[in-house]
């Protein structure tokens, strides 16, 4: 009797200590093979040091296809990990619109959810013979201090299965909510500082507004003219976008020096110019912009021709009258090929992306340069062909049926990162009596730079009636969205920190799908086991304590 009230005054005293050491030490174990429960450590640092409280509704709930309630599992099991992560400062909560019953309420919540960015999606899902159809929203809101920003959780790659591409979405989901809340508790003092190069293009600025307003939610943007005098100094990125003005010497030697000492470039440059097209056609013009020995010297060679794909956008054509008037319809356009081709899948720039559009791009060769590591990103599909300019590049070629034979040139590099420590392209060449030689540096620290041989990749379209820019990547034929804003934004946050929260895009869930078979051909044998099997297992156990507790006391 003595040693049983010790034994449970030991057991009761250990809890007491366990629930008094948990108050001071966090800890959590993630047992599963793709750590699907771990945060990343810039996800955990930005939790550990929120300054105020963060609320997130979730409208992605309810009567849900299996693969749609996998992924709603996966927001929640994040928002678990945020929650436990960073205390009480991280709230959250489930909403399903569809248990509105009120026809003009829910009209009105519906509505709400789109003034606030999020798309719905439209569900036809069939599974055990029964098919469901539902409108639901899959995205959330995230609230601190009276800001709200609305976060897409259905993203992924359209040409993937439906399958694929919700996991695709499940593998999304820290990086989305942890970018969403980084948006809305960044301060100035802990914002990396990004400029713009300005002067060297006769793009508008209202063709690069959505880009411009994109970044600044981030990063803040600085605008930078190259004819001042002094270095590039103060900055964590510069962005290049569109030039076609020659650089002087004077300014790729800023360049130059810029990237030597550290800092992140990215260029958006095109081989060559269009102008305009019409019927009758116009010719792509081969243009120098002296970058060339610059890219050289750094592993690139950007070339003077234009690329046609078979895998391309439409565009709008008179191909006849249909009666008294004229007959339009979308034709393919093969010199807007949609770039679905990503040659490190595995790096974060590109991991899940949808495809890119381009336009009138031209290509990228990859040179040897000491030290720099060079990873294609944005590639063309393999039925291409290179046109070298001066191309005639016409509308009435969109009527013709391309012969795919032609189409034989294989896949094409279009964007490429450069990685290592860069070598000055004027070492050797700055004399001692020269001024600039007193900050010159041959040889740099580790850094790098993005180059991708199609400017018009962060130009949006306008839409002149309402004087309103079009959102970066929109294809106002199609109306489809293209995932040209993700791609830049993704890749000035690997530029400038790639163990930031960009590095959550690197997770990786494995999709073991079942043998759909052999689950239709045995499922009542397994519903059977499923519905009778923890019955029989807990009356099995029952009957063993019984016969030990008979053997124990029954003496």
């Amino acid at each position: 009797m003595k040693s049983a009230s010790l034994r449970t005054l030991f057991i009761i005293a250990a809890l007491i200590a366990v629930n008094i050491l948990s108050a001071f030490v966090f800890f959590r174990l993630d047992l599963t093979q793709e750590k699907r429960f771990t945060l990343s450590k810039a996800t955990q640092t930005l939790l550990a040091n929120l300054p105020d409280d963060i609320h997130i509704d979730v409208y992605l709930t309810g009567d849900l296809p299996p693969a749609f309630k996998r992924l709603e599992s996966a927001v929640h099991e994040t928002l678990d990990e945020f929650e436990a992560r960073a205390g009480k400062t991280v709230t959250y909560r489930f909403i399903d619109p569809a248990l509105v019953t009120n026809t003009d309420e829910k009209n009105k919540l519906i509505d709400k959810l789109q003034q606030r960015g999020l798309l719905p999606t439209n569900l036809f899902a069939s599974e055990g013979g029964k098919r469901t159809e539902k409108l639901v929203f899959p995205g959330a809101v995230v609230s601190y201090k009276g800001q709200e920003t609305a976060v897409q959780l259905l993203k992924g790659n359209k040409t993937a299965t439906p399958e694929e591409q919700l996991n695709q979405s499940y593998e999304g989901v820290e990086f989305q909510l942890a970018s969403a809340i980084r948006k809305l508790t960044q301060t100035e003092g802990n914002r990396r500082r990004v400029g713009l190069l300005y002067g060297h293009t006769q793009v508008p600025p209202s063709r690069f507004a959505d880009l411009l307003a994109s970044v600044q939610q981030n990063y803040d943007l600085f605008f930078v003219d190259m004819a001042k005098p002094g270095p590039i100094a103060g900055l964590d990125a510069v962005i290049v976008p569109k030039p076609d003005k020659p650089f002087s010497e004077e300014e790729i030697f800023k360049l130059d020096q810029f990237v030597v000492n550290g800092g992140r470039a990215l260029f958006f440059v095109d081989g060559q110019r269009v102008d305009s097209v019409n019927n009758e056609g116009t010719y792509a013009q081969p243009i120098s912009l002296n970058l060339d020995d610059l890219f050289f010297r750094w592993g690139i060679r950007l070339n003077r021709d234009v690329v046609k794909d078979l895998y391309c956008a439409s565009i709008p054509l008179n191909v006849g009258n249909l009666g008294d008037k004229p007959n339009i319809q979308l034709m393919p356009w093969r010199f807007y090929p949609l770039l679905n081709n990503f040659g490190s899948s595995g790096n974060p720039i590109v991991r899940n992306l949808d495809a890119v559009l381009g336009r009138f791009i031209s290509t990228l060769d990859t040179v040897q340069a000491q030290g720099i590591q060079k990873t294609p990103l944005l590639l063309t599909s393999p039925y291409t062909k290179v046109l070298k300019a001066p191309a005639l590049i016409s509308y009435n070629e969109a009527r013709q049926q391309p012969d795919p034979k032609t189409y034989n040139e294989g896949v094409k590099i279009i964007g490429c990162l450069l990685e290592g420590r860069f070598q000055s392209l004027f070492a050797n060449r700055i004399l001692p009596g020269d001024p600039r030689a007193r900050s010159f540096r041959a040889e740099g620290v580790a850094s790098r730079v993005f180059v991708c041989s199609d400017g018009d990749l962060i130009v949006n379209d306008v839409d002149y009636k309402r004087n309103t820019p079009y959102p970066l990547g929109f294809d106002r034929f199609t109306r489809n969205t293209y995932a040209n804003k993700d791609f830049a934004l993704n890749a000035i946050d690997y530029l400038v920190d790639p163990d930031g929260v960009i590095s959550a895009r690197s997770r990786t869930v494995t999709l073991r799908p079942l043998d759909k078979i052999r689950v239709d051909a045995n499922r009542t044998g397994w519903q059977f086991l499923n519905l009778i099997g923890p019955l029989v297992l807990v009356g099995v156990i029952g009957f063993i304590w019984q016969v030990v507790r008979r053997r124990r006391y029954g003496r």
